[in-house]
């Protein structure tokens, strides 16, 4: 029998409802029989018992809140009875003992990827474009348009198809109905070894602070290392805060051995815009004649880096999709390959845990003092950690940050953490490593694929299109509802754990094996074919 309700951890004192619960419906579980108090809608949780104004509430194990009210046993949790509150941290020198899951039917897999002179391994093969000033965007995005179109990596044509019949029918005065009688056009890749051609537009490189454009700078830098990118062509205008030469040396600094085709050119060097734009693309269909060499070549599987992140979160993100991610994250661990779990305010509650798995006191340390620093820094402004779970979130069942965050940590499995990196710091180390990001979903992609992640795996309830333009992002569907109604945006479905037909293991078992497929290019994650291509910098600012 399918199970209707869910008690995720034995300490805890609420109950997850599985499916839509009536008022005064009687649920007989574990031994006890539950009263509801109220309607209680999948996803959302009911208190397993009576507790008084200001007493805890338990879920995951945890401190996730403490209520306002007297509830009773069978009451809905809500905002209005439920208040953020998380145990305290400290590091305590705790001795964490793993066992790696059994990893021996992968140990001999490999993945078709590209190999750089560094040893990296990329996932795809990427040309980068790259303005060091935000007055550079416009000429990015008419060297988009020329590119993508006449080299085969335009999305599709069906929208302006579409278009294009709605004012045809308007000009014949026929009625429209929506439909267009026409084929789409198709068009093939000149270059069959480059996966795309990728532009950064950004808002910064000057104005703001000094500081703001060395954040970028290195940001910029970390993707133009990037072992997905295999050349980057630069635009400058010249008089920015972020100098050409300047970013030049940032990414020698970064990787000393760097030796990517790189072309770049300063609008007030002496062009015009259209010699800049012509001659910037004639030297980049030059690059692009050297990287589509590169041949795709078998690489074992600790080569791979994944970044693990959710968004659009929902009540079941903690109990299907972000624990599944969270055993493929183990089985990759076990095969030393690298987890990049960020999102610093969605850890707020699961810091212990943390810090107790945490392989030397100076790891536990530097996330204690990144923690704490970026938790100021919100308080300083009015705001908190406890103010990050979205009005979407609350609505299906994320009703503390806490709670959210306690399920949101699931997602990095219960390997050790190995390493603590700060924002554009490079992953290095074999095992889970903790990046210092905010919550909002493209902020936090961006710095996953910055500090080297060549896939992210992207958990939703609700549905967001999250995209990077450097790290295929595959999407996983908390719930088989979403997964059917936003299938154009959805890879995984991870809604046969609510309904009892799959284990998290055996979900995160087909995680690797779909994971293995997309850094070989036999599959093509949705984000990638809709060139979903996100990415927003980080200015170290208070962003939840």
């Amino acid at each position: 029998m399918k199970n209707i309700v869910l008690k995720v951890h034995p300490a805890d004192n609420v109950i997850v409802a599985l499916r839509d619960l009536q008022k005064d419906e009687v649920i007989d579980f574990e031994g006890n029989q539950y009263v509801m108090q109220q309607k209680v809608e999948a996803k959302h949780k009911f208190y397993a018992e009576d507790i008084p104004l200001g007493g805890e509430v338990k879920m995951y194990g945890v401190l996730v809140g403490k209520v306002t009210e007297d509830v009773k046993k069978g009451g809905l949790m809500t905002t209005s009875n439920l208040h953020h509150a998380a145990d305290p941290y400290a590091y305590r020198g705790a001795t964490y003992s793993w066992q790696a899951p059994d990893v021996n039917q992968w140990k001999e897999r490999t993945f078709m990827g590209y190999h750089r002179s560094d040893g990296r391994v990329g996932t795809a093969n990427y040309w980068l474009f790259i303005p060091t000033v935000f007055c550079e965007n416009r000429n990015l995005d008419v060297i988009r348009e020329a590119m993508h179109n006449e080299l085969g990596y335009a999305v599709t044509d069906k929208y302006k198809d579409f278009t294009r019949g709605l004012v045809e029918e308007y000009r014949e005065g026929k009625r429209d109905d929506g439909q267009v009688p026409r084929e789409e056009k198709k068009r093939t890749r000149v270059f069959q070894n480059v996966d795309g051609i990728k532009f950064l537009n950004h808002q910064g490189g000057c104005g703001g602070t000094r500081q703001d454009s060395a954040v970028l700078q290195n940001l910029l830098a970390a993707y133009a290392d990037h072992p997905n990118v295999g050349g980057v062509t630069i635009l400058s205008l010249g008089c920015q805060h972020l100098q050409l030469d300047e970013f030049k040396d940032a990414i020698r600094k970064r990787n000393p051995h760097f030796d990517k085709p790189i072309l770049s050119f300063e609008q007030q060097g002496g062009m015009s815009e259209e010699e800049l734009i012509k001659h910037a693309i004639a030297a980049t269909f030059e690059g692009l004649k050297e990287i589509n060499k590169l041949q795709r070549k078998p690489a074992t599987l600790d080569k791979l880096t994944v970044g693990v992140k959710c968004g659009g979160s929902d009540g079941f993100s903690g109990i299907s999709a972000n624990p599944a991610v969270g055993y493929f994250s183990d089985l990759l661990v076990g095969l030393q390959g690298k987890i990049l779990l960020a999102e610093f305010p969605e850890l707020c509650g699961a810091e212990q845990e943390l810090i107790d798995r945490s392989t030397s006191k100076e790891t536990a340390e530097k996330f204690i003092r990144l923690m704490d620093a970026y938790s100021a820094q919100a308080e300083s402004v009015g705001s908190g950690f406890h103010m990050n779970p979205s009005p979407g979130n609350i609505r299906d069942g994320l009703i503390t940050d806490a709670i959210k965050s306690a399920g949101a940590c699931k997602k990095g499995g219960t390997s050790p953490v190995v390493d603590v990196l700060d924002y554009t710091e490079p992953a290095t180390q074999p095992g889970l490593s903790l990046v210092c990001t905010p919550g909002n979903d493209v902020e936090a992609t961006t710095g996953k694929a910055a500090s080297g992640a060549t896939l992210i795996l992207f958990t939703t309830g609700l549905g967001t299109p999250t995209g990077n333009p450097v790290c295929p992002t595959i999407k996983l569907a908390t719930n088989s509802k979403l997964a059917k109604k936003m299938a154009d945006i959805i890879d995984i479905d991870c809604g046969p754990i609510v309904e009892g037909e799959k284990t998290i293991e055996q979900m995160g078992e087909e995680i690797l094996e779909y994971c293995i497929k997309a850094a070989s290019g036999e599959l093509i994650p949705k984000s990638v074919q809709l060139n979903q291509d996100d990415f927003i910098p980080w200015k170290r600012g208070v962003s939840l």
